[in-house]
């Protein structure tokens, strides 16, 4: 399904995306094109990304050719999902410890849809966090590699 998306290549495309998109949430799901759960999260972006169209531009990267990011980020698992609005890192907060990014798989179409009007919405009012409407059922847990350091 991720033929559908666009695809950044490289840290200059990341970061002409993240500065030249305005007043869009920029997506970028983090990951690998063979991978199954990758597969999953790219299936539900792109059959949303034409009703989100005046709200979200969606990107997919991947995490070998994207290093620093990949870094900078501590993308430990994927496929993760990070959110930017007009050059600057939207954080939500999941309910869990990492509020820098959205990690596995979105559960349905309609929970992705629901957290990118959210983070629009809280961006257009200046908000630099909002919180997830996303049901705590159906968000992923995980364990931060970095707990206990």
């Amino acid at each position: 399904m991720s033929l559908f998306l666009s695809k950044l290549a490289s840290k200059k495309d990341i970061d002409e995306v993240i500065k030249g998109v305005a007043e869009k949430v920029v997506v970028l799901r983090f990951g690998r094109d063979e991978d199954s759960v990758c597969l999953q999260v790219d299936e539900i972006l792109s059959k949303t990304a034409h009703d989100l169209s005046n709200m979200a531009s969606i990107y997919i990267v991947d995490v070998d050719k994207a290093p620093i990011y990949t870094r900078y980020f501590d993308i430990s698992y994927i496929p993760s999902t990070v959110f930017f609005f007009n050059g600057q890192h939207m954080k939500v907060d999941y309910g869990s410890p990492d509020h820098t990014k959205f990690v596995g798989s979105f559960k349905t179409k309609q929970d992705f849809m629901d957290l990118i009007e959210v983070i629009y919405r809280g961006a257009m009012r200046g908000k630099m966090i909002v919180q997830s409407p996303i049901d705590p059922q159906n968000i992923p847990k995980y364990d931060l590699l970095y707990h206990g350091i």
